[in-house]
């Protein structure tokens, strides 16, 4: 398959594609089975791998991880509160449920305690299993859940593999999808695993990130900015309730 798309342009769709997920869930409150409905879901389903790959990516290439990591936790306080006011979920987690009471910027930067973790040389096998636990543990609340911190170990412990890292992510997927089934929505579960359409995608990447270095950054402001948009919508369609699970 032609190495055709580079890293901005795969950050790009996963953007386009989050955007479309979170309008949809905004308008059309309270998982309706409308089938272009659920279109527009399935589509949405290409952005969080998308951004579990380059975590781990990006984990791989930065010159300096502490700072890389700090970014992500302190755009994870500002989605925070943009995610939550987006959906309608209460800002003090846990009130309604324990179901994604925060953004996925929290897993993110989950993940990239459980790589520092995972590469770390002088702790022992046990040592690192409890750890990682422990971070899945405080992932749960997110959005994509503990899957999201599994998702991004299993893409660094086979970068170079993408057959792999891909089994490794939907083996993860999966597990979330039934948590979904279970205690959400039926069909809503069977959705997760559409995120097997990112495979192609990621087959096409070409290894580098792309001409406009700022992308990184477009990416840290548009996200908190697409969710308060979809905040004043949620307002302007239904009053001040919430719109989905956690909400």
């Amino acid at each position: 398959m032609r190495k055709s798309l580079n890293g901005n342009q795969l950050k790009i769709i996963a953007m386009t594609a989050m955007t479309l997920d979170h309008a949809a869930a905004v308008i059309w409150p309270d998982y309706p089975t409308d089938w272009w409905i659920l279109l527009i879901h399935v589509i949405g389903r290409l952005a969080a791998p998308i951004f579990w790959f380059f975590v781990a990516e990006g984990w791989h290439y930065t010159r300096n991880r502490r700072k890389y990591a700090g970014r992500l936790f302190l755009f994870a306080i500002v989605g925070h509160f943009a995610y939550n006011f987006a959906f309608g979920i209460p800002f003090l987690p846990f009130q309604t449920s324990v179901f994604n009471q925060t953004s996925v910027l929290w897993a993110l930067f989950l993940g990239t305690g459980a790589l520092y973790v995972n590469e770390h040389e002088k702790w022992k096998q046990w040592q690192k299993t409890l750890a990682i636990l422990a971070i899945t543990i405080l992932a749960f609340p997110a959005d994509w859940s503990s899957i999201a911190v599994l998702a991004i170990l299993q893409i660094s412990n086979h970068r170079g593999n993408l057959k792999r890292q891909m089994t490794g992510m939907m083996v993860c997927v999966s597990m979330y999808a039934l948590v979904y089934v279970i205690f959400i929505h039926p069909l809503y579960g069977f959705i997760q695993l559409f995120t097997a359409l990112t495979i192609p995608l990621l087959q096409c990447y070409s290894g580098e990130r792309g001409k406009w270095k700022g992308m990184k950054w477009f990416f840290y402001l548009y996200y908190p900015l697409h969710l308060v948009l979809c905040g004043i919508l949620r307002i302007a369609l239904h009053g001040n309730m919430g719109v989905m699970i956690g909400g």
